[in-house]
């Protein structure tokens, strides 16, 4: 039984995308974490992204939480839950972030509570 419990917790993923479409060649800022890992911070050049897929805890509590900050001066900025898992059930999925001039968008891919899966939408504004 232990085994099969072990072996559990290694199948089901998730992960984070954090891209960066701002305008005149806008470097984009990350730095995000969890309660066990610390990605960044990182310089995001305009038109690429970074990716990190995870392991889903056995207990399904995993969460990131990131701070995204648009240059050149890296005045504006947010702050937000990247990654988190609805119930024990939720197998995580990707969730793809765009900074944009407007704001930073989500579409989640698969996992339990899709949000909007066909489409990006406009989850966060940037702080001034």
């Amino acid at each position: 039984m232990v085994k099969s419990i072990c072996m559990l917790d290694h199948v089901s993923g998730g992960g984070i995308r954090i891209s960066n479409e701002l305008k005149n060649k806008k470097l984009l800022w990350m730095r995000c974490y969890s309660k066990d890992d610390v990605l960044g911070p990182k310089i995001i050049p305009i038109g690429q992204h970074y990716e990190n897929l995870f392991d889903i805890n056995f207990w399904h509590t995993t969460r990131f939480m990131c701070t995204l900050r648009q240059g050149p001066n890296f005045r504006h900025y947010q702050n937000f839950t990247a990654f988190k898992l609805f119930a024990m059930a939720d197998e995580g999925g990707l969730w793809d972030w765009r900074a944009r001039e407007n704001g930073i968008y989500l579409k989640k891919e698969a996992g339990e509570k899709v949000l909007n899966p066909i489409w990006m939408h406009k989850e966060y504004a940037w702080i001034y």
